[in-house]
């Protein structure tokens, strides 16, 4: 006769071959995207104090971080250009120039790495305004919803004709996905997917990026992100960006919402991805630093907490280092 207890979950946990035999959720480096951030006039790479380990990129060195990437088997990189002050303007417009930085740093990618990845690039105006707004501004100091999408549905077709494989919808504006969808369609760009950033909250974990892109913003975003206190009018956000035509849908930030990814993955039946930001990433790195946590178990355990929410495709910082580990 056994002794009790019979039924010992511990036996899976026994050892880590066994453990490894069971997991149930599993990070693959395909499933990972590498923000970068590329600077205008830089003669040498500049490093983001914020964030350890992070750069504002040359033209060469954003090559070679893309290289890099690529070989670790990252899933995607996703593009932030970061023009000089004398390029802000109060519409964003150099955000539409071929010759921007923004759609220089495209071509450079898809030169570089082709379609050995996805090259996916920031469709909003944020780093190109002089009042770091992701639109353009009424007479009242309030973002003109409308007048930004018909900037929007250009800045598209620009990425489009750049090369770029997918936009990033990131604006929070009402109606983006659907006139992004309807430009690019209309220049011939029907293969040119779309990831909306369908639930962005305007939150507290954004203060590094913002150092990173060098924005100009004046006041706060609180009148078009999302308000992080709800959930169902994320699912509303989400249910009229497929309407729209997204083919991926995103929740951002990702840690401090991962009952909002659970709840997206049940309602739709496109990818889901995740953002973890730059505030996410930032505190690891600072109390990593101060020997207070493990680094490398509290990335794993952080993304690993993303994908078991429900996201299949995870933006984040550490995407190389995580790949080469995975696999190697």
């Amino acid at each position: 006769m056994s002794s009790f207890p019979d039924i010992r979950p511990r036996r899976l946990r026994r050892t880590p071959a066994i453990r490894r035999l069971v997991e149930e959720n599993r990070l693959a480096p395909a499933e990972l995207v590498l923000p970068l951030f590329l600077k205008e006039g830089l003669a040498e790479p500049r490093p983001i104090s914020s964030m350890p380990g992070v750069v504002q990129h040359t033209r060469e060195s954003l090559r070679k971080a893309a290289h890099e990437a690529v070989s670790a088997g990252v899933g995607g990189l996703m593009l932030y250009g970061v023009p000089t002050d004398d390029h802000k303007d109060a519409t964003g417009s150099y955000g539409l120039d071929p010759a921007g930085i923004l759609n220089v740093g495209i071509r450079d990618l898809v030169a570089e790495v082709g379609d050995s990845t996805v090259i996916m690039s920031d469709l909003c105006l944020d780093e190109f305004t002089s009042h770091g707004h992701c639109g353009v501004l009424a007479a009242d100091g309030s973002v003109d919803n409308d007048a930004t999408l018909a900037i929007y549905a250009e800045m598209a077709v620009a990425q489009a004709s750049a090369g770029a494989h997918m936009l990033g919808a990131s604006g929070m504006m009402d109606g983006q996905v659907g006139a992004a969808r309807r430009a690019l369609d209309k220049a011939g760009f029907q293969d040119t997917s779309i990831l909306a950033y369908a639930a962005k909250y305007a939150g507290a974990f954004y203060g590094p990026f913002r150092a990173a892109v060098e924005s100009s913003l004046q006041g706060d975003r609180r009148q078009y992100q999302q308000d992080p206190p709800n959930l169902r009018e994320a699912l509303r956000e989400v249910d009229l960006d497929v309407a729209e035509g997204a083919d991926i849908v995103m929740v951002k930030p990702a840690l401090p919402y991962l009952d909002v990814i659970a709840a997206v993955r049940d309602r739709v039946t496109i990818p889901v991805a995740a953002y973890q930001v730059s505030g996410e990433y930032a505190m690891v790195e600072a109390a990593a630093a101060n020997g207070w946590i493990d680094r490398d178990r509290a990335i794993t355990e952080s993304l690993t907490a993303i994908k078991r929410a429900g996201a299949q495709i995870i933006l984040t910082y550490w995407a190389t280092e995580v790949a080469q580990r995975l696999r190697y």
